[in-house]
């Protein structure tokens, strides 16, 4: 019974946040579920474990989340994200649309912007170049998809995005592990995305297919939001505070709140923190500096990009306190809907029968690195979220993956970078939050434009990691 409570309660949260339905409500009643058919107590597992799940992934993770939202909205209200994305496009012309589209994509959220905050620039820009090179409209989730949420989401070292972030307490590592793997991913990813462009825009002229005027307005209705800040960082609500200047700073300016977060990043994790002294603290506060050095180092970064984009854009930021106010407010919802994703984990974990579910995934047969690959495949494209699968997945089996790798002699970068690709992949299903904002901004459907994303941003990212996977068995982490 215990296993069919578990099961149960899974396929009820699965169905209802599908349907809309706020995942703060559900998750707390999908682990009651479980811990009802299970025969365990409902309260004390509502108010201790799943609460206790709950706090841990807030008290972690809130500080990331939050100072991503107030970049996210510096960038965005400053013009930054425009101008990045207008240079690019006017250089490589409307000839090169497809690449334009992609590389503005990448740049913008390899730089630390949440998806959803770039969504809102990028698809307007998409939409003028599309138009100009008449191309049909239907084509551009792939192409936006491609660029903003697959390499620089999961794989491009250095990345300060929330997938790469949540693997490093449990492994000890920094946004740039497996540097090398993560760089090979991102080129595999990226030629195979661009090929398939280049493939299916072809095939549209030849069919003698174009753009086709559409009425732009855009209103993400509060179904949409409610998915969409599942699988995201960033309230979408909040993009209609604050206020957007009317003028877009020079491309430097622009770019170089961007430079910063990967410069500082890069120097915290790997040259000046790890040259600390930080045995006091630890000894005082009974932390673990190694399984923290890699969240401090974005944390540093993306805040020394907030004054920079602050320094550099003050003269066109109208109003920077209600900017400010919107990008903090943003952190709120996403954080607290993942987290009570990682609270259903926590009730899940602590059934008895979980203990079959865990023997099950670490005896896949194949080693620790298949079974990390299946569990975080599994997960995401259950919950339908990269970061929330692979939370609930880490929280109830961190500690058995390090321990396995010691006991292998798996080098743990290895892991954290198998373990971002594999919850990048299957994720992007057609339930996914960030698939259904994107579809929607862009005023296209799942029938007229999914296909084509699922070959940029599912079937490309799981080459990838067929290759990550292949060469960090045969050689190692690099």
């Amino acid at each position: 019974m215990g296993l069919l409570g578990i099961l149960l309660a899974l396929a009820l949260l699965m169905w209802f946040a599908y349907r809309g339905w706020s995942v703060l409500l559900l998750a707390p009643a999908a682990a009651l579920v479980a811990a009802f058919v299970s025969g365990e107590p409902l309260l004390p597992h509502w108010t201790s474990t799943f609460m206790g799940g709950t706090a841990r992934f807030v008290a972690q993770w809130l500080p990331l989340f939050l100072l991503g939202g107030i970049f996210g909205k510096m960038m965005d209200d400053s013009g930054s994200i425009t101008a990045i994305a207008r240079f690019l496009t006017e250089k490589l012309g409307v000839k090169r649309t497809m690449l334009s589209v992609v590389l503005a994509s990448a740049v913008v959220t390899y730089g630390g912007v949440s998806v959803f905050v770039a969504f809102f620039v990028l698809v307007p820009m998409a939409r003028e170049m599309f138009k100009a090179a008449n191309i049909p409209a239907r084509l551009m989730p792939a192409a936006i998809g491609l660029g903003a949420f697959t390499f620089t989401m999961s794989a491009m070292p250095g990345t300060p995005s929330t997938n790469n972030a949540i693997p490093m307490p449990y492994f000890g590592t920094t946004t740039f592990a497996a540097p090398g793997l993560g760089i090979i991913a991102s080129i595999i990813t990226l030629a195979f995305g661009l090929w398939w462009l280049a493939r299916i825009e072809a095939k549209a002229r030849a069919a003698g297919e174009g753009y086709v005027e559409d009425d732009d307005t855009v209103v993400i209705s509060e179904k949409v939001r409610e998915q969409a800040t599942v699988s995201g960082d960033f309230d979408p609500n909040e993009l209609t505070h604050g206020q957007r200047s009317d003028t877009a700073p020079p491309f430097f300016f622009a770019v170089l709140p961007l430079v910063v977060v990967i410069t500082v990043n890069f120097l915290m994790a790997l040259v000046v923190l790890p040259r600390m002294d930080f045995s006091a603290a630890e000894a005082a506060l009974g932390i673990n500096i190694t399984s923290a050095i890699g969240v401090w180092a974005v944390l540093i970064a993306l805040g020394a990009a907030i004054l920079t984009a602050i320094a550099v854009n003050y003269g066109r930021l109208g109003n920077l306190r209600e900017s400010l106010d919107a990008g903090a407010n943003s952190a709120v919802l996403p954080i607290m809907t993942v987290a009570s994703l990682v609270g259903f984990g926590a009730v899940v974990a602590a059934m008895p029968a979980f203990a079959i579910v865990r023997d099950a995934v670490l005896q896949i047969p194949g080693g620790p690195l298949v079974s990390l690959v299946v569990a975080m495949n599994s997960l995401a494209a259950l919950t339908g979220t990269a970061s929330g699968g692979m939370a609930i997945a880490l929280d109830a089996l961190g500690e058995e993956y390090m321990r396995l790798a010691v006991e292998y002699g798996i080098n743990p970068e290895l892991m954290h970078r198998l373990t971002t690709i594999s919850a990048g992949t299957l994720d992007a299903l057609p339930h996914n939050g960030t698939v259904l904002l994107l579809l929607q901004i862009s005023k296209q459907t799942h029938a007229g434009s999914y296909f084509d994303m699922v070959m940029t941003v599912i079937v490309g990212v799981i080459i990838s990691l067929v290759a990550v996977f292949l060469l960090g068995s045969t050689f190692g982490s690099f």
